[in-house]
């Protein structure tokens, strides 16, 4: 297809991004065509509000299905002229879930002979992941690898010498993505050669420099092929106005919704007819497990018959025959629904228009507004038991577009009792057209994990392939106030569970053994106006220090653990740390350090299921534990054993258990930050400060073998929340003490850094000497005397003589709650908090204070 006649299809009178530009000021500045091929709407994002919509993609809006297949083919036939028959014949093309599949497939179609594998976030039960990588700024992050050969991403399955391979996304924004990728697959097949494809690239001066520097950094050639380039101007303080424009519009509509509720009566739903397309057996449904030229060849044949069966199914439609016709895709699954759409335009002509968009899991603001790209949304439950458990899914553009027929095209896992419910797509589909057709195509099974172990077995619906039973990370904005590539939550959402207890009762019941500390919560403390300026002071008088610190703890993990290092920081004192050294490494060295939080309990070990994930998605000899400080060391004991049973049991192996941290006044790791016990402000605080998320949750009620402990997101918190204060004025202190970093991480390394287990020798004295005789109830260092003020039952603060500022909230607190704080020498720890021995609710006053002296 022409370009003039692609840009016929795609100009509009009124610029579908008008809307936004009018309201935020956000300009596309680049060539002519790029405002014919993007519009713009809005979503809720901490990063980004603003949302690039592409016209030519067939995701968010209708598009003729010539027009979509015709940019992505055109794309192909560039790179094929870039490398030459010869080259092109033995390159592999890789798409990126979910909005790209269909692209990246259209692209190997203009290659000619290029096998085709995109990536998915289907886990595949019996199918060994080739690899995976995280997209950052995506709704859902992770990406797994699942080829039915093996050899595909080394060769292209044909047992040469290591191919191009061919990256394929709808927009090239940051490059983050396909850094990640090109990062993860060329360390375990290098290549000299990789070309990324895109239909705009939107990178900013700085991110072009970027992938230079890491084309030389890896050795290889990196070329870069797109239809369009331009960049995004975005006004100071539009993040903030589109949150606030998103959160108007949404109670506006929602005050319209409620105000119309029950004024119209219901329609007759339209018929839904099943139509039997006589997928060609052995064909895959799509890339998610590889696509071979044999496999084109034989789907291009199939498709004229297939279209001649819906036209037969769409005449046969009591009313006139419709005119005006969607196909729609489903999540996915885009290039299948895509072919069949421009077999469909052959097979009906000039009789009929035909366009073509897919579902989607991303929820983005509708607006019915001609200079909006999102005019109308549809919602509806999720219908293929994902992986990450039940949701929300969306089809844009289609309700009011006068549709006179729907062809929705899934999958048979996807055909379920929930996408024929009352609630689910087809009845959604139903109230806005005149006819819905359903084709099921049957969902490819490798011989890998096809039962009778021949390759294309479908999985018939009502037997249909369960997927793996590993739940997916939360992420903000849903859970935490955490931007989504800040940190990935492995944990399972218990916001709506009554969990809390007064402090009395948890501490009287943990005593006498009626319960552990991880099956209830405490009541989250809200601090007074004179303690939360005492935070924001401290917080302004450590920032330097606490940065020199994670400079430190970084660069020593990045020399003894690279090149690219897993983060996975122990909830919740340590997500603040993580996410810190995570903004460390990106700032000095352009890194994207995928990072996770993790549950570990007490006496219980580390969440089993959550290693699992990670295993299954990094290489475990790359995860780092991190932590944001050590006091007595139980927990580093308590990984280590943790790390020993999960092995033992079957689990994978290869997970080091040592805990990199912050601070280590204990002496119990061997990499730190600093050994100095100082104040760490996160510890002043609760979830206020760690993302509004609550301490980690394991019950067995709750919590089943194959479930992620749990946690809570305080959403009610927000107007409370320092999250983003706390890490945002460390960072701004990272080039002031980036020469001092240099320096002490360069003496850490050449140190003997044994650890000397000081701390707990210190502990174990203290509790025999005030009479204790338990060393889980005595808590050294200030961040974990802050946890006993805040969280238990204290009985005493020992504070070291001569202590200063960096206890001043240690002071406030206990006063506070009436806690003698007492002066003692020889202290390793700047103080100890001494949880209340023999705790019951009578030993203390009538206002939950304790006794003086009990």
């Amino acid at each position: 297809m022409s370009e003039r006649a692609t840009r016929e299809e795609t100009v509009d009178v009124v610029w579908s991004g008008s809307w936004v530009a009018e309201r935020l000021g956000v300009a596309l500045e680049g060539d002519g065509e790029l405002q014919e091929l993007l519009g713009l709407a809005l979503r809720r994002n901490p990063k980004r509000a603003h949302l690039l919509v592409s016209n030519v993609l067939g995701k968010h809006v209708p598009q003729r299905p010539s027009v979509v297949h015709g940019a992505g083919f055109e794309l192909g036939e560039r790179v094929r002229a870039l490398l030459g028959a010869q080259e092109a014949r033995r390159a592999v093309v890789l798409g990126y879930a979910e909005t790209a599949t269909g692209l990246g497939h259209a692209v190997a179609d203009g290659l000619r002979d290029a096998p085709y594998l995109h990536s998915t976030r289907r886990p595949v039960a019996g199918v060994e992941q080739a690899g995976g990588f995280e997209e950052s700024h995506s709704h859902a992050t992770s990406h797994l690898l699942l080829p039915e050969d093996r050899d595909l991403l080394a060769s292209g399955g044909t047992g040469a010498d290591a191919s191009v391979l061919v990256l394929v996304d709808d927009e090239f924004s940051t490059g983050n993505t396909v850094l990640n990728t090109i990062r993860a697959l060329h360390a375990l097949h290098p290549r000299e050669r990789y070309v990324i494809v895109a239909l705009v690239d939107m990178r900013s001066a700085g991110d072009r420099d970027r992938l230079a520097v890491f084309a030389a950094e890896i050795g290889a050639r990196v070329d870069l092929v797109t239809r369009s380039t331009g960049t995004v101007a975005l006004p100071d303080g539009v993040l903030e106005r589109g949150q606030a424009l998103v959160a108007a519009q949404e109670a506006e509509q929602a005050g319209r919704a409620e105000g119309s509720a029950g004024a119209v009566e219901d329609a007759d739903s339209a018929p839904v007819t099943r139509v039997d397309l006589d997928w060609p057996a052995g064909v895959p449904d799509g890339g998610r497990h590889g696509f071979t030229p044999a496999h084109r060849a034989a789907l291009e044949a199939a498709l004229p018959a297939m279209a001649d069966r819906i036209a037969a199914a769409l005449g046969d439609a009591a009313g006139p025959a419709p005119r005006h016709v969607l196909v729609l895709g489903f999540e996915e699954l885009m290039y299948a629904p895509l072919r069949l759409g421009t077999a469909l335009e052959a097979a009906l002509g000039a009789d009929a228009e035909v366009r073509y968009s897919t579902t989607t899991r991303s929820p983005v603001l509708a607006v019915d507004d001609p200079g909006y790209a999102i005019r109308t949304r549809l919602v509806f439950p999720a219908h293929d038991d994902p992986a990450d458990g039940p949701g929300d899914r969306y089809a844009y553009n289609v309700a009011g577009a006068g549709f006179d027929a729907v062809v929705a095209v899934v999958d048979s896992t996807a055909d379920t009792p929930e996408l024929h419910a009352p609630d689910g797509l087809l009845a959604r589909l139903a109230e806005h057209t005149g006819h819905v057709l359903l084709a099921v195509l049957p969902s490819y099974v490798p011989a890998t994990a096809a039962p009778t172990g021949v390759p294309g077995t479908p999985t018939p619906a009502p037997e249909r392939q369960e997927p793996a039973v590993l739940p997916e990370p939360l992420r903000g904005p849903d859970f935490s106030s955490y931007a989504p590539e800040d940190v990935g939550w492995l944990l399972q959402d218990l916001s709506d569970t009554e969990l809390e207890a007064p402090t009395e009762e948890r501490e009287e019941a943990i005593q006498s053994g009626g319960a552990h500390y991880a099956e209830s919560l405490p009541v989250e403390y809200q601090p007074s106006a004179e303690y939360q300026a005492l935070f924001t002071a401290a917080l302004e008088a450590s920032a330097a220090r606490i940065a020199r610190a994670v400079g430190t703890v970084t660069e020593t993990v990045l020399a003894e653990r690279g090149p690219r290092p897993v983060l996975v920081s122990l909830a919740r004192a340590g997500t603040p740390v993580g996410v810190l050294m995570r903004r460390w490494a990106q700032h000095r060295h352009g890194l994207d350090l995928p990072h996770y939080a993790i549950s570990i309990v007490r006496g219980r070990g580390i969440d089993a299921t959550a290693l699992r994930w990670l295993a299954a998605h990094h290489d475990p000899a790359d995860v780092v534990f991190v932590d944001g400080w050590t006091g007595k060391g139980a927990i580093t004991r308590e990984l280590a054993a943790a790390i020993t049973e999960f092995e033992a049991s079957g689990g994978p192996a290869g997970f080091d258990p040592e805990i990199s941290v912050l601070a280590d006044p204990g002496g119990c790791v061997r990499t730190y930050g600093t050994r100095e016990d100082f104040l760490i402000p996160s510890a002043c605080l609760n979830s206020t400060v760690s993302g509004l998320i609550s301490r980690t949750v394991l019950r067995a009620d709750l919590v089943g073998p194959d479930d992620f402990h749990g946690g809570k997101f305080y959403r009610e918190l927000a107007d409370s929340d320092v999250s983003g204060l706390f890490l945002d004025t460390i960072a701004a202190r990272f080039d002031e003490v980036a020469g001092q970093v240099e320096a002490a991480a360069k003496e850490l390394l050449a140190a003997d850094r044994a650890p000397t287990w000081e701390g707990w020798a210190a502990v174990e004295r203290i509790s025999e000497e005030y009479g204790i005789h338990d060393v889980n109830l005595v808590k050294p260092g200030v961040g974990e005397t802050t946890r006993v003020l805040l969280r238990r039952v204290p009985w005493k603060i020992l504070a070291k003589r001569g202590a200063g500022a960096d206890l001043e909230h240690i002071r406030l607190l206990a006063e506070q709650r009436g806690v003698p704080v007492e002066e003692v020498d020889d202290l390793p720890y700047s103080c100890v908090g001494l949880i209340h021995p023999r705790f019951t609710r009578g030993a203390t006053g009538a206002d939950g204070k304790a006794v003086q002296g009990a």
